[in-house]
């Protein structure tokens, strides 16, 4: 199995997620840094994302939409923070409206992605810092948790 956990830490307002992969810390990189990969993994199976811009710099943006089952479409956009490759990836995450504008009701979630060896295989750590504890919990009342962990449970198959 992929994700080896999950853990909410409500008095640090975080949400961490830890994946186990059978592959080497450069190749697992790519799934972050090629969109076309990221646009496999990022979502659940059943809301599959695209991404409509991609500039995997410091200070530079992504965004991207996913289409559930029912045809609807949940935006979303990326402000890339840092990146020190192939360990160490930065990010502020948030929603978009329809024109692909942060919504400022739904708040920011700063992750931090981190990759490392661990003896042939790679570890990949993924942090979400919310804003407040009533974020955090609305965003667990969404599904986070099971998205994110049905998300990286199809990491394998591309990696392989």
């Amino acid at each position: 199995m992929t994700v080896m956990s999950t853990q909410q830490n409500a008095e640090e307002l975080s949400f961490t997620i830890v994946a186990e992969f059978d592959a080497k810390i450069e190749r697992v990189w790519q799934i972050w840094a090629d969109p076309r990969q990221l646009e496999r993994w990022w979502g659940p199976p059943t809301w599959p994302a695209t991404f409509e811009s991609f500039d995997f710099t410091p200070g530079g943006k992504a965004s991207y939409y996913m289409v559930g089952p029912d045809g609807e479409k949940a935006r979303g956009w990326w402000l890339l923070t840092s990146i020190d490759a192939p360990t160490t990836l930065s990010f502020d995450d948030g929603f978009a409206d329809d024109n692909g504008e942060p919504v400022a009701s739904m708040g920011i979630t700063r992750a931090v992605v981190t990759i490392e060896d661990i003896g042939g295989r790679t570890r990949m750590t993924t942090t979400s810092k919310f804003e407040s504890a009533e974020q955090m919990q609305k965003m667990i009342d969404m599904g986070m948790e099971e998205g994110m962990t049905e998300a990286m449970s199809q990491i394998d198959d591309l990696l392989r």
